[in-house]
């Protein structure tokens, strides 16, 4: 029974209005009273006050807290717990340590795992060697969430083989030791471990599934997440807003739009939660799939407490940047600061984007320049490569180039690419031999300014200076990505490579581009024998043209869907200028609105012509 002292401490009414305070100077007041009172030397009232200051959303009550436990004549256990969980590195392993040297007070299976927590933050393995040493000697590793977190601090510190070792020694596991496990090989990148982890799994929750399929979109197999998700769907999980998101970037990097609008579709009917990333994921999925409109609409529509976030709002400005639609860009922009939303680094990387596809160099010099001068923001690596890219798109080489040797930075593999992409652009060869000489004695394991300095050897006739830099990549193992063009079809996804000849309808396809050929030629088109890239004779360069992979699936498109129906093609890399201009013709000829995404920007083809304007 609790002694007549220990009941009025209970009943004293400041302790009755402790848990109403909301703001750290109301906590402050009742701290005085405590002390005028004579509460403050009782355990109970500190460790409560302690609780509160906890509880209040503002970080700035956590030294208040930490001060009133190191200053309590005797704090509990669970104050301990409690501001080890709390605190930030180093400060929570500091007041750990302060505990162990407490006489009365042992440390429990909670107090290590808060304090095992802590070493994901510090990227320090002896910490957390220690602190498992601590949990050892005093008996605690044997609890199930002790050896969670442990395998929660290796797998942060990218320690996989002992996360295993650990996992493979536990006598019993829980669906979060599962998790853990899984998640720690999704961060190393070792996407491969973390399926069959997943497949092994008793149970699994939708942890579990969201996981692997964000596994997959990491490291860019964004089929393989998609089939995933259909599997949890006929599993019964319910996704939650972290699975749909990334399921969304998926959707966004397959052009995958119907899907994504079913995604769309399904929060709206299962009433899942909007949140600030979610509405940014659905804002880009519909700009990566070449529907701007819709992207712009759903922004407009969105509660205004979701837009008090910079994503949606980068999200849409991107959007504008990739489509071509500088000054709607620029718009948006200047829309963000009148709403007072503060830009930030992302956001100049699309405004500067949205500036060089409209060849808007003023406007270009004058956002970066403010970044620093008005908005208070160190340009990165990232904002330099797009001024470079708008200098050179433009034509403004020598320009471009004075600009990377005034850079406090190191260039880098994008920046020296969009200066000799401008180069080829502009075939300016002398400039580009320069460059391209210059980036490979310095950075010789560069392939994709060797593919680009080939090229532009290629394009001025330079053939045996070609065949030079491609023997050197050949002896070194190197080689160019291959282009690989993409589209849905039925919610099933058909990859065309270069030459392409592993599809099912790959006689039909072919027979088809025959006719098309013949069709385009008859409209007025003449292909661009300079784009193909090898010393070869006029029929045969016309033959290597029309096997690119973007004709190809756009070939598979028109054989495969309604007269009028839209075509969205994605390619992952540059689209070259014959196949611009031939796409240009297939849309008159067949009167089909033909959207393709390339490696830089989307093109939307429609009655011969393109929304590029052949700048690009």
């Amino acid at each position: 029974m609790a002694t007549p002292a220990r009941l009025s401490i209970l009943d004293h009414p400041i302790l009755a209005l402790l848990g109403k305070l909301r703001t750290l100077p109301h906590v402050q007041q009742a701290h005085a009273h405590l002390v005028v009172s004579g509460l403050v030397r009782h355990s109970f009232p500190p460790s409560k006050l302690i609780q509160v200051l906890l509880s209040l959303p503002s970080t700035s009550s956590l030294p208040y807290a930490h001060l009133l436990l190191l200053h309590s004549p005797s704090p509990n256990l669970f104050s301990f717990n409690s501001l080890i969980r709390a605190l930030p590195f180093p400060s929570s392993l500091l007041l750990f340590r302060g505990l162990l040297r407490s006489p009365l007070l042992l440390p429990n299976n909670y107090t290590l795992a808060f304090a095992l927590h802590a070493c994901c933050f510090c990227s320090s393995r002896a910490e957390g060697e220690q602190l498992r040493a601590q949990s050892l000697r005093r008996g605690l590793e044997s609890s199930v969430f002790v050896h969670n977190v442990v395998i929660k601090m290796y797998s942060c510190l990218g320690l996989l083989q002992d996360a295993r070792k650990v996992f493979d020694e536990m006598d019993e596991r829980d669906l979060f030791s599962w998790n853990s496990l899984m998640a720690g090989y999704v961060g190393v990148g070792d996407v491969r471990m973390a399926r069959e982890v997943f497949d092994d799994m008793p149970e699994r929750d939708v942890v579990s599934w969201s996981t692997v399929i964000a596994g997959y979109v990491q490291e860019g197999s964004f089929t393989e997440a998609m089939e995933l998700f259909r599997e949890m769907q006929l599993a019964g999980a319910r996704p939650n807003e972290f699975t749909l998101t990334t399921v969304l970037a998926a959707c966004s990097n397959l052009v995958a739009l119907e899907q994504g609008k079913w995604i769309h579709m399904y929060i709206d009917k299962a009433k899942i939660k909007m949140n600030d990333r979610l509405l940014a994921a659905l804002i880009d999925m519909y700009s990566k799939c070449g529907d701007a409109e819709s992207a712009l609409r759903l922004f407009n529509s969105a509660d205004n407490a979701l837009k008090s976030s910079i994503r949606p709002w980068n999200a849409m400005l991107s959007g504008f940047a990739i489509h071509g639609l500088s000054e709607a860009a620029i718009q948006h922009f200047e829309r963000m600061k009148m709403e007072n939303i503060a830009p930030d680094k992302v956001t100049f990387v699309s405004l500067l984007n949205a500036c060089s596809h409209g060849r808007l160099v003023d406007k270009g010099r004058l956002y970066f320049e403010s970044m620093k001068s008005i908005h208070g923001i160190d340009p990165e690596i990232e904002h330099y490569g797009c001024m470079v890219d708008l200098l050179g798109r433009a034509g403004h080489l020598k320009e471009a180039e004075e600009f990377i040797k005034s850079m406090p930075v190191t260039p880098d593999t994008a920046i020296w690419s969009a200066l000799l992409a401008a180069c080829k652009i502009h075939r300016d060869t002398v400039m580009g031999d320069r460059i391209g000489k210059l980036v490979n004695n310095s950075e010789p394991e560069n392939l994709g300014c060797q593919v680009l300095l080939a090229n532009i050897y290629s394009s001025s006739g330079r053939w045996v200076d070609a065949k030079d830099v491609r023997k050197n990549m050949g002896i070194t193992g190197r080689r160019k990505t291959p282009g690989c063009s993409s589209i849905e079809l039925d919610g099933m996804f058909h990859q065309f490579f270069v030459g392409d000849r592993s599809h099912p309808q790959t006689k039909q396809i072919y027979l088809f581009l025959e006719e098309m050929y013949t069709k385009l030629k008859m409209a007025g088109y003449v292909p661009e024998i300079g784009e193909v890239l090898l010393d070869i004779d006029g029929e045969d360069r016309e033959t290597v043209l029309s096997r690119h992979s973007e004709k190809l699936a756009i070939a598979f498109a028109l054989m495969n869907t309604p007269p009028g129906t839209p075509i969205r093609i994605v390619k992952n890399l540059r689209v070259c200028g014959d196949c611009h201009h031939a796409t240009k013709f297939i849309s008159k000829v067949y009167e089909r609105v033909i959207i393709v995404r390339d490696r830089i920007r989307f093109h939307h083809f429609e009655d011969g012509f393109c929304s590029c304007k052949d700048y690009w």
